[in-house]
């Protein structure tokens, strides 16, 4: 494991972790990462859609994504709340239409 880098760096990690993450409790689960707007420079926007239908969205900031993704707890805390979204975005009443 490695921390640290740079925004887009750290922001490329993140994207290819959770959608890992998302795919292993669902094949259909993609995420999306919002890195522009209020998010620009700061901190990331992470929702998991699953075929239209789109999951809450979780800010990370990004100096505890560039740290935490050195440890291997907050990558596990990280996996968990990411399955979390695939729960939510594939149950029929939380679903959220894009």
């Amino acid at each position: 494991m490695f921390s640290g880098g740079d925004y887009h760096e750290v922001a490329r990690w993140l994207e290819n972790f959770a959608t890992s993450h998302a795919k292993r409790e669902d094949l259909r689960a993609e995420c999306a990462l919002a890195t522009g707007g209020p998010h620009e420079g700061t901190s990331y926007g992470l929702r998991v859609r699953v075929g239209d239908r789109f999951s809450s969205e979780v800010a990370l900031v990004f100096d505890d994504v560039a740290v935490g993704r050195g440890s291997m707890a907050w990558c596990r805390s990280l996996a968990d709340r990411v399955r979390g979204l695939v729960s939510e975005a594939t149950r029929d009443s939380s679903l959220r239409p894009a």
